[in-house]
């Protein structure tokens, strides 16, 4: 198969258009398949990987009454609409919350195009969320106002600006600004595209959003394990790794406010760059009636109406000739599913004249040489796998794994120049350990039972049944 490997902090891809456009001195993957590397861990490379205090003064909530706070930008599924999202008033936590009235603020953007006068208005809708432990001596949570407001008949790769928030309780945050998307076509693209995973809020999180900002990017993707919220008690206490430390919990708890401090270190970027975001392994955040998901569904906004997507999970859109698809891991995407059957509309919707590149992504890699969460995914690969490859994607994007790793061309654990290429971009700087061992080392190879994930439909990594490897684990 061949794999490059690396550890490092920043575990940000910058695409530019030279990778799109194989600019002079870039190799192209036609030029493979490339002998495997792996460059070994520099330790000094690890850095500070230890979470913001809620002392901070960046994660401080700095607005006062209902003015906007954690504002963010995203994508609909083509560059003529976005969505703008914030939040209002305070979170509560505690064993006896009272909820916010989502109907006492107004969810309003005031924008138009830069240099002109802002005389455009959309309005949304906003929502309330909890997260509620029916155990005795957790703390229960209850968001503030969370505003989602969707702006159509926008120009391509255009500069707007905009306000947002309640205009008649002179409660709207300063002007901030954002840029379009080009208009799709084969020689129309995104200067730059970021892309990270496994981000966390730790001082490795700043180094790799500095990094980010430096490089100016047009869309950041963000593919899973976001605040990592739940690697803390519902009284703050947090650990680098949750089940060592709080294996006697009766549910797997989590922190809530660490989604507020999140949404507050990001502000300065995603409120002027569009942040995709799909949902990764520490998003579950299990809660009261076996509810899971329910912050990372409620916190951002998605295309997916726009796409054809009934659900938060998975959904695609259009950034100039690129056409991304976003899938769910932790949702069902065996063929008779609904998952599944998105997908393969989406696909067959896809004209390639027009969006030439085909990227997926979602959290845990199919491909992979660490130990770490070794075939974790295969129930994934083996139902959706035939379907990207008979469609041509190029490209595939995870995390999960806390590592660099990029594929040559494969299909089926089988060097194959249709495949796509697999890039795992799982270390964005969040607090847990780092992957470095791998599993073609002697005596590392995992025993198959030991890789299941509860939440990714069971269990699917027995002896290889097709490819190179076949008849091996």
């Amino acid at each position: 198969m061949g794999f490059a490997s690396m550890s490092v902090i920043e575990l940000v891809l910058v695409l530019s258009l030279s990778f799109f456009h194989g600019g002079e001195g870039v190799l192209s993957t036609l030029d493979g398949p490339f002998k495997p590397v792996t460059v070994p861990l520099d330790n000094s490379s690890r850095g500070k990987a230890v979470d913001l205090s809620d002392t901070d003064p960046v994660v401080q909530r700095v607005v006062e009454g209902f003015e906007p706070e954690q504002i963010s930008l995203s994508l609909s599924a083509t560059y003529d609409s976005v969505w703008i999202s914030w939040i209002t008033g305070e979170f509560h936590i505690g064993y006896n919350i009272t909820s916010l009235d989502p109907k006492t603020v107004a969810s309003v953007v005031q924008y138009g195009m830069y240099g002109l006068p802002i005389t455009d208005e959309a309005t949304g809708y906003s929502l309330v969320y909890n997260q509620l432990y029916p155990f005795e001596g957790l703390q229960n949570y209850t968001s503030g106002i969370i505003h989602h407001v969707r702006l159509t008949g926008l120009m391509p790769d255009t500069l707007y600006q905009y306000q947002c928030g309640d205009p008649s309780i002179s409660a709207m945050s300063d002007v901030n600004y954002f840029r379009t998307m080009p208009v799709s076509g084969p020689h129309s693209y995104p200067s730059r595209v970021a892309v990270v995973g496994d981000l966390g809020l730790t001082f490795n999180t700043t180094s790799t959003v500095d990094h980010m900002i430096s490089n100016h990017p047009d869309l950041v993707l963000l593919v899973g394990d976001v605040s990592y919220a739940n690697l803390y008690l519902t009284n703050g206490t947090g650990s680098d790794c949750y089940s060592c430390s709080f294996s006697q919990t009766p549910i797997h708890e989590t922190y809530q406010p660490r989604w507020d401090y999140w949404g507050r270190y990001m502000q300065p970027l995603v409120s002027k760059v569009p942040i995709m975001v799909v949902e990764g392994n520490h998003e579950i955040e299990q809660q009261a009636e076996n509810q899971t998901f329910v912050a990372y569904s409620s916190r951002f906004a998605f295309p997916s109406e726009e796409s054809g997507s009934s659900s938060t999970f998975y959904y695609s859109f259009n950034a100039g000739g690129i056409h991304f698809i976003m899938l769910g891991a932790y949702i069902s995407y065996n063929k008779p599913e609904d998952q599944y059957k998105w997908l393969e509309r989406d696909l067959a919707s896809v004209d390639r004249e027009v969006t030439p590149w085909l990227v997926a992504a979602w959290h845990p890699p199919w491909y992979s040489t660490y130990m770490a969460h070794y075939r974790e995914a295969e129930c994934m690969r083996v139902e959706m796998e035939d379907i990207l490859y008979k469609y041509g994607v190029d490209i595939v994007f995870n995390g999960h794994v806390h590592a660099y790793e990029r594929s040559n061309r494969v299909y089926n654990y089988t060097l194959d120049p249709c495949g796509p290429i697999h890039i795992v971009v799982g270390d964005g700087g969040n607090r847990e350990k780092m992957a470095i061992a791998h599993a073609d080392e002697a005596g590392n190879c995992p025993e198959p039972s030991t890789t299941p994930d509860e939440y990714m439909g069971g269990f699917c990594a027995f002896n290889f049944t097709s490819g190179p490897a076949e008849g091996t684990k």
